[in-house]
């Protein structure tokens, strides 16, 4: 496996994972920068660092990723979905803490806690009910001609998909 690569297919309940843990982090430096001052806001950075990291090298660089990684198959069997939706969510994520961290940075810590509120309602969305923000996002996209069709070739072919899922859970 290359350094800088991204795995496709991606196991569900490894991004499920990733996201709940998101979710956890997120909502404790939200309580924290609120109830005990705005320092709390810097392990956004973390979070950032995160993102980027699975953007670049999926779970390989990514502390977060690589436990999922380990996780996941405890939780049941793997859940192959299309990787190319999951990397734009990474990246939208990874747009989302930095621009947040970059907030934070000159001075102006309500925009980073306006951010992290929108990484607890994605990261939510993702971790308990299964809905990727970004992998709809990706799909509109791709619907529209800004993504080529050859991006994701799997997205496309529903087919592919639901013969993959039956293959893996035989």
């Amino acid at each position: 496996m290359r350094l800088f690569s991204f795995p496709n297919p991606v196991n569900e309940l490894a991004a499920r994972t990733v996201a709940g843990v998101v979710l956890v982090i997120s909502i404790a430096t939200l309580v924290l920068s609120v109830t005990a001052g705005d320092a709390w806001l810097w392990v956004t950075a973390a979070l950032a660092y995160g993102f980027v990291a699975r953007v670049l090298t999926g779970p390989t660089l990514s502390p977060l990723g690589t436990l999922a990684m380990k996780v996941a198959p405890r939780l049941g069997a793997a859940r192959p979905v299309p990787g190319p939706p999951k990397r734009f969510a990474q990246g939208i994520g990874a747009v989302v803490t930095v621009t947040a961290v970059v907030l934070l940075a000159v001075g102006r810590p309500g925009g980073t806690q306006l951010l992290l509120g929108a990484m607890i309602v994605a990261a939510g969305l993702e971790s308990i009910a299964g809905y990727c923000v970004g992998c709809k996002i990706f799909a509109l996209l791709m619907r529209i001609g800004w993504i080529p069709q050859e991006t994701c070739e799997a997205c496309n072919n529903i087919g592919a998909r639901l013969e993959e899922r039956s293959r893996v859970a035989a």
